[in-house]
């Protein structure tokens, strides 16, 4: 999971790491903190038990939710205030990025391929954008994996 400013919105999103589709969403101004937006995003009838995210979402407060929720958090570690990063910590969000990078892609459609770009006055308009850009990405990628079916 990871958000996306867009011209002081961002788009929060959690996609489905076996298929891709987007199963949860939230779209906030940009300065709203986005460790807040987890358990909106975060689904407990995903097909894993593993959350993945950056460090903005790791809290203690959301690490315990996660627990609560037998979810295991797979949430990026900061960096010491201060101090240097070890390398196991290194290692560890280097590994976790491989993983996040597939939100990283579904962002990169909807701009490249979807074509979006917002830049509407009033939350409730970006929201409605935001959505209907995520359906039509889920869309798009039923389409895929139809047709991977269908030729495999």
């Amino acid at each position: 999971m990871i958000a996306l400013p867009v011209f002081g919105y961002k788009s929060h999103i959690s996609i489905d790491r076996r298929f891709g589709f987007i199963r949860g969403m939230a779209v906030t101004s940009a300065s709203a903190a986005d460790g807040r937006l987890l358990r909106q995003v975060v689904s407990t009838n995903n097909t894993s038990s593993e959350v993945w995210a950056d460090s903005a979402y790791r809290s203690r407060r959301n690490e315990n939710w996660l627990s609560d929720q037998m979810l295991t958090s797979r949430i990026h570690r900061r960096k010491p205030m201060g101090k240097p990063m070890s390398k196991a910590t290194a290692r560890a969000n280097a590994a976790k990025s491989l993983i996040r990078a597939h939100v990283e892609h579904v962002f990169a459609h909807q701009k490249n391929r979807l074509n979006l770009f917002i830049r509407t006055i009033g939350l409730a308009r970006a929201e409605a954008k935001l959505t209907l850009c995520n359906l039509a990405y889920n869309f798009n990628w039923l389409i895929f994996h139809e047709r991977l079916e269908t030729a495999g």
